[in-house]
């Protein structure tokens, strides 16, 4: 999953890391969503996903990931279950201009037992802050691994859904017992 806050880039994200064409179900943002989505930070924002992206990337012959973009707004929470459901892990995108939006999404993915990893999305003229202040802001436990990000370039997305993927290969290792 990919998953943060209204207006953090998972759209943009998902399109950048798929390797086929990605499926969006965006709408038009219309007046009716005034008062209800904060567009204060995101003016030049004109749709929202409304359902879900998806789109697909080959890291190697035996790992394929389905990347589940999910909407950000609150109202969109029932989704979550459907899409949690059988997730190996999520990828929290996190925007500086508005860590305080991400405290939901995490403790969303707390609820759910979703292991997930932190990543900084990288927009211009958004206040940069030092990882380890990144961690203390957002009370992330020190296991959890936190990377930047640029969702606009496919190969920043990858590194970042790659520091996923070997989190989760740690938390899933088999667990050798010693030989007597």
């Amino acid at each position: 999953m990919i998953s943060g806050s209204f207006g953090v880039g998972k759209t943009t994200f998902v399109g950048s890391a798929s390797q086929i064409p990605p499926l969006r179900m965006e709408e038009r943002i219309t007046q009716a969503s005034a008062g209800v989505d904060d567009l204060e930070r995101t003016p030049r924002k004109t749709t929202t996903t409304v359902g879900m992206d998806f789109g697909r990337l080959h890291l190697s012959d035996a790992l394929v990931l389905y990347l589940f973009g999910t909407p950000g707004q609150g109202r969109f929470r029932p989704m979550w279950a459907g899409l949690t459901e059988g997730a190996l892990g999520a990828l929290v995108l996190v925007d500086t201009r508005n860590l305080e939006a991400s405290h939901e999404i995490l403790e969303l993915h707390e609820e759910q037992g979703t292991p997930y990893a932190v990543a900084i999305n990288l927009f211009d003229g958004a206040p940069y802050y030092q990882l380890d202040e990144i961690r203390q802001a957002l009370d992330l436990d020190p296991h959890t691994p936190l990377t930047t990000c640029d969702a606009r370039e496919g190969t920043s997305s990858v590194l970042a859904l790659i520091t996923l993927c070997e989190y989760l290969s740690e938390l899933h290792a088999p667990v050798l017992e010693p030989r007597p």
